[in-house]
């Protein structure tokens, strides 16, 4: 082989410009993989993707909000995330080629995007103070290090005689910098996950080690009817794992039932108390059947579930804290519910205290909360749409006014108060399914709960209403499913349901999305009998 042979080439253009994106990528990934070890001191929620996804989500517009809740289901913030991620990689890319010719500036603006990440971690409502920018601030320094690092390891610039050799440039010595430096993200990548995972199995193991005593107060046995015996009827008792599950968090938190602590406090609290898990284990619990429904449920929409809880009375325990409700003499209004991780929930003190069944759960179909649910205590409220009343991972109860705060979702647009609508949903036959003439049994749920449901009547096309038969109640703080026996003729047919509730107020027709106080309308389907 030649001298001539050995000289390194310069690199094309085109090879010049990939190696500047790589150097992009790697700094970006090196960025991330600091900025998450860093998160495992501070806390998880502060790590730039985690902070950028919720700053994200409160900036989004609520019809944004509804179609990807629409579109994505519960893997909405899955798909916010990879998004992020993907943005990322984009801008690591530009940066990395800028640096191909001004390394000083794409370092700057590595530096400039842990400035934004640091800016989204102190702004979100759990902050806990300047050190939730560290994450992003060390991370942004690292890779703003290594992008100028790896960008000076580069060739020059391609002299304008296309195959000029550069005899400065070490191939070899960048392939060493840059497979170093990729595996030295992902090991800090990996210790980190390993870390964190160390703090939520500490928080499992809490959960692990419960033992839920037995409820003072049982729920009554379902009914024997309560199910109707129709084939893709939704089940009485909704599976845990089948639950749905609509919130904001991006990370599940993973809190340790033995540190977790709830204060109580505010207007009209004249013994201001925290409890600790053991001391609503202590209380006695009350065990109880209640549909859940989310605000965002379209009409005949899958967010609603019904579930066996148990937990401690909430007005007993307000109540003991000194609280009146509004119609009492009481100077509060409103009940604010804060979760660990920021989120704010307004309920009326009314509702909380009239008597219906409202608490602080522990349980869930025999079992511990589970954390996607709110381990290890959550608030509910019979008859409440979840953003006013069902805060997850509870640890702060404020009483206020209405007038003197407005909780997250009041901020954006939201009804304070918000009862839910009377609504009624086909789960069988499917729409656009094929049934064969004859006897087609129609069924599904209604609910309107803490009034219960008095009636359900079904329409074919434009004709009468017919009157459904209905299950056994369990209680009005459930649903309850219906069936209709149809005599189908062959053609397109149009299957429409509507339900009446105990307070003779029938479902309106009028269909309304679900901004501001929940969507409203007939679910119906549309059949070809065959």
């Amino acid at each position: 082989m030649s001298d001539e042979e050995k000289e390194p080439r310069t690199p094309r253009g085109r090879t010049r410009l990939g190696l500047g994106a790589l150097c992009g990528l790697l700094a970006g990934g090196a960025s991330l993989a600091v900025a998450e070890l860093v998160a495992v001191a501070v806390r998880p929620q502060a790590g730039p993707v985690v902070a950028v996804g919720g700053a994200a989500i409160d900036r989004t517009p609520v019809a944004v909000k509804d179609w990807a809740i629409r579109t994505f289901g519960t893997a909405d913030k899955l798909v916010l995330q990879l998004g992020i991620l993907a943005v990322l990689a984009l801008f690591a890319v530009v940066l990395g080629l800028l640096a191909t010719r001004h390394r000083r500036t794409g370092a700057a603006g590595v530096l400039l995007f842990g400035a934004v990440g640091a800016a989204a971690a102190t702004g979100r409502p759990d902050s806990t103070g300047p050190t939730d920018a560290l994450p992003s601030v060390l991370g942004a320094v690292a890779g703003a290090v290594l992008l100028h690092f790896l960008a000076g390891r580069l060739p020059a610039p391609p002299r304008r005689a296309p195959h000029a050799q550069d005899e400065g440039w070490d191939r070899r010595r960048f392939v060493v910098a840059a497979t170093a430096a990729a595996a030295a993200s992902a090991g800090t990548g990996v210790l980190g996950r390993v870390l964190t995972g160390a703090d939520g199995r500490e928080a499992a193991a809490s959960r692990k080690n419960i033992d839920l005593p037995p409820p003072g107060s049982r729920a009554p046995a379902v009914p024997r009817r309560a199910q109707v015996r129709v084939a893709g009827v939704s089940p009485f008792i909704t599976p845990t794992g089948d639950f749905y599950r609509v919130d904001t968090a991006l990370v599940v938190p993973k809190v340790d039932a033995t540190s977790w602590r709830l204060r109580i406090h505010g207007k009209g609290v004249t013994r201001e108390r925290t409890l600790t898990f053991d001391d609503l284990l202590a209380r006695e619990l009350v065990e109880r059947d209640i549909t859940l429904t989310c605000v965002s449920n379209e009409v005949g929409g899958p967010y609603v579930g019904n579930a066996r809880w148990i937990g401690a009375r909430l007005d007993d325990l307000l109540k003991e804290c000194g609280v009146r409700p509004p119609s009492a003499g009481g100077p509060a209004d409103q009940l604010v519910a804060r979760s660990v991780d920021g989120m704010t929930i307004g309920s009326p003190v009314e509702d909380v205290m009239d008597g219906r069944d409202a608490m602080l759960a522990v349980g869930m179909n025999g079992r511990p909360l589970p954390f996607e649910h709110g381990f290890p205590v959550r608030m509910l409220v019979p008859g409440l749409y979840g953003y006013v009343s069902a805060c997850k991972w509870i640890e702060d109860i404020e009483l206020t006014t209405f007038d003197a705060y407005d909780a997250y979702w009041v901020k954006r647009d939201w009804a304070r108060e918000a009862p839910v609508k009377t609504q009624s949903r086909i789960d069988t036959p499917k729409p656009f399914a094929r049934p064969k003439t004859g006897t087609v049994m129609v069924a599904g749920v209604a609910w309107a709960q803490h009034r219960g449901i008095d009636k359900v009547e079904v329409r074919v096309d434009d004709g009468p209403w017919r009157e459904a038969v209905l299950a056994a109640e369990d209680s009005r703080d459930t649903w309850r499913q219906w069936s209709y026996a149809w005599q189908a003729a062959k053609g397109g047919r149009t299957l429409t349901v509507r339900a009446t509730d105990r307070a003779g107020e029938t479902q309106t027709e009028k269909r309304t999305r679900t901004v501001p106080d929940g969507a409203s309308g007939w679910h119906s389907v549309v059949v070809t009998v065959e």
